[in-house]
């Protein structure tokens, strides 16, 4: 059932750079890339199932310089040409943008961050919730009480509050901020030496740009300096900054609506890339691009027990359950993604589906409570671990067992390494981190570590 009230911008170019990074490098037998169609594919279909939008555009930036180039001609003069790999997946993209019944808009002379903004202005004027689709920090702009942004890799949204927690300015002032933060991969100048919390200070003691200008003789330091010696070139990192809200658009709302999906092209081009997994989802496929498709059943929620271990009455309990489990899950927390640096400050445990426990050996943080010694912990836990016959569950257990390594113990036992199993399992259905896993095959969002 469609949400009438609800329009979904999608930046277009920033799902291709991120689905080409993020998905893996696959191709079809001739050679010819095909993995950034895949990614985009799947993260507009969960869009649609997530939301089914009664208005939806997908929006790309055109080809060739813009109106900013001419204001300052080295704007993104910085940036690396698009791989050649990349650059060959674009028209077949498009061609299954609007094979999926999306409305496609490439405007020339301007980027998909002014055709967006434009049109959600015109989508608040008719009344509508608008949700815009990125991962670009320049659309915080956008967001007011009526449009919020949502990123589909981290499965994050930014309302109001959102953009303040996260940037420590309000949306009202993000332009500003951008202009004294600058962007080194647009090019934008900005201050020198004044990063993000730097800019966030002064816009909250000078609420707007031209306030912190006037009083520019106040701000102390080196930093101080640098924004006197900016006066001059500020204007124009403002305008650079600045998204246009009044892009000359021969569409409206109501035009944006989601057609019904040209299956016989989606097969033609998903036969060109050679995506079982892609096919698949035609045979499945509702009459229009925004309707819910019939999914899986979901599993069964359960209740769940989650324990943190502070004291050792509680840790012997738990020690004593997982002796004598016949398999356990298993999980370190540590300080780095290097296990040759990675120092460990917890451990976890689960024996049943729905309870587990944190054991935490060494938070520091102001308020941290009172933890058990972690090397006393880690020596209880040595045989248990080292025994090949206690059989052990866990995620990418690879890195476990080398940081295991560090404090002298050798991982044995294992049965199931989840990623691994994901992989063999389907390669090319998801991202095989833990939250993906569990958002595909559990239907569970997980809590993030923010």
């Amino acid at each position: 059932m469609y949400d009438s009230n609800l329009l979904i911008l999608v930046d277009g170019s920033s799902y291709l750079f991120r689905a080409y990074h993020a998905y893996p490098n696959l191709s079809n037998s001739s050679g010819q890339s095909t993995g950034a169609i895949f990614g985009v594919a799947f993260m507009l279909k969960k869009l649609l199932n997530d939301h089914h939008p009664a208005y939806m555009a997908v929006v790309f930036d055109a080809k060739g310089k813009n109106f900013r180039h001419r204001i300052y001609p080295e704007y993104k003069a910085n940036r690396p040409p698009m791989p050649d790999d990349l650059r060959e997946q674009v028209e077949p993209l498009h061609r299954a943008v609007e094979a999926m019944g999306l409305p496609l808009l490439c405007i020339d002379d301007v980027e998909a961050d002014d055709v967006i903004g434009t049109l959600a202005v015109r989508g608040v004027e008719h009344k509508l919730k608008v949700l815009i689709s990125t991962g670009d920090k320049d659309m915080a702009q956008l967001v007011n009480d009526d449009v919020t942004l949502i990123n589909t890799m981290t499965d994050t949204t930014l309302d109001r509050d959102g953009v303040k927690a996260k940037f420590d300015v309000w949306p009202e002032q993000i332009i500003d901020w951008l202009t004294l933060v600058g962007d080194s991969s647009d090019n934008i100048p900005g201050v020198p030496k004044c990063g993000p919390k730097t800019a966030a200070k002064w816009l909250n003691q000078y609420p707007t740009l031209d306030e912190l200008l006037a009083n520019a003789n106040q701000i102390k330091g080196k930093v101080g300096e640098n924004l006197r010696d900016s006066m001059e070139q500020i204007p124009i990192s403002r305008e650079l900054a600045t998204i246009r809200l009044d892009v000359a658009l021969d569409f409206e709302p109501e035009s944006l609506k989601p057609r019904k999906p040209d299956t016989a092209t989606l097969r033609e081009i998903y036969q060109w890339m050679e995506s079982p997994r892609l096919l698949a989802t035609l045979d499945n496929a509702g009459g229009n691009a925004g309707e819910p498709e019939a999914e899986e059943e979901a599993p069964t929620a359960i209740d769940t027990e989650y324990e943190t271990l502070l004291d050792q009455q509680a840790w012997d309990r738990w020690f004593a359950q997982l002796e004598q489990a016949e398999l356990f899950a298993f999980d370190t927390e540590t300080t780095s993604l290097n296990y040759m640096e990675a120092e460990i400050v917890g451990v976890s445990f689960a024996v049943e589906a729905g309870k587990a426990a944190y054991l935490p050996l060494a938070h520091r943080y102001p308020g941290a409570p009172d933890q058990l010694d972690r090397e006393t912990v880690l020596q209880r836990l040595k045989p248990l671990l080292e025994d090949p016959n206690k059989r052990k569950v866990g995620q990418n257990l690879k890195y476990d067992m080398s940081v295991l390594k560090n404090h002298d113990i050798e991982l044995r036992g294992i049965a199931f390494d989840t990623m691994l199993e994901s992989y063999v399992l389907d390669s090319t259905a998801t991202r095989h981190d833990m939250d993906s896993l569990a958002e595909k095959y559990l239907n569970h969002t997980t809590i993030p570590f923010q």
